[in-house]
């Protein structure tokens, strides 16, 4: 068990291959360290845990709101105490709701109750390659997501044109400079690179 606990942020909006990404880092996780999944959902009974696939892992899943709105996040920093006192996993890995506005994780797992537990790593950001520039327009929370993302996972390129592909690109540009794509299908990036 390790003295810290490294955080990675997966965002994306709904549908744009967040949960593929998931299981993709479940099934390539190394299995001598301690992994944790915290699923925020929106509605009553959460779907995406449902699909997450593996027996062993320690798994939290808050519904009802988003993790980084007023109206759960008394949730979310109680059971980011609980994993700090009681499960100390090395990986704590987050996947929002696909209309989060991550922008204030970072602030939160420095709270001082955490003692200095949480080590924020990298946000993904996946991005649905066909559908991306209608949401961007219609939608306040994937700006957020981008300005505040790391690595953009361009997904489901397979089904997109070349152009809607550049387009995506140079809207992220805006917010970043030199911003890190990767251009999948399956949300299949090389994993060994961040893990």
């Amino acid at each position: 068990m390790s003295d810290v606990t490294k955080v990675y942020l997966i965002t994306g909006f709904l549908g744009s291959g967040k949960t593929t990404l998931l299981n993709r880092i479940i099934n390539r996780f190394p299995k001598e360290k301690k992994l944790t999944l915290l699923v925020n959902e929106f509605g009553e009974i959460g779907v995406d845990g449902t699909l997450v696939e593996g027996d062993d892992i320690d798994m939290m899943e808050i519904s009802k709101g988003s993790i980084f709105c007023v109206c759960v996040k008394t949730d979310f920093i109680k059971g980011l105490y609980e994993l700090n006192c009681k499960v100390k996993p090395d990986v704590l890995l987050i996947e929002s709701t696909g209309v989060a506005n991550p922008s204030d994780l970072k602030k939160d797992i420095k709270l001082p109750i955490f003692n200095d537990r949480f080590h924020f790593m990298e946000q993904f950001c996946v991005i649905d390659a066909v559908h991306f520039l209608d949401a961007y327009d219609v939608y306040a929370s994937v700006e957020k997501q981008i300005a505040s993302s790391t690595v953009f996972i361009i997904n489901k390129v397979d089904l997109a044109s070349l152009e809607a592909i550049e387009n995506t690109k140079n809207v992220i540009r805006q917010f970043h400079p030199g911003p890190s794509f990767f251009e999948t299908t399956y949300a299949d990036i090389p994993l060994e690179s961040f893990f």
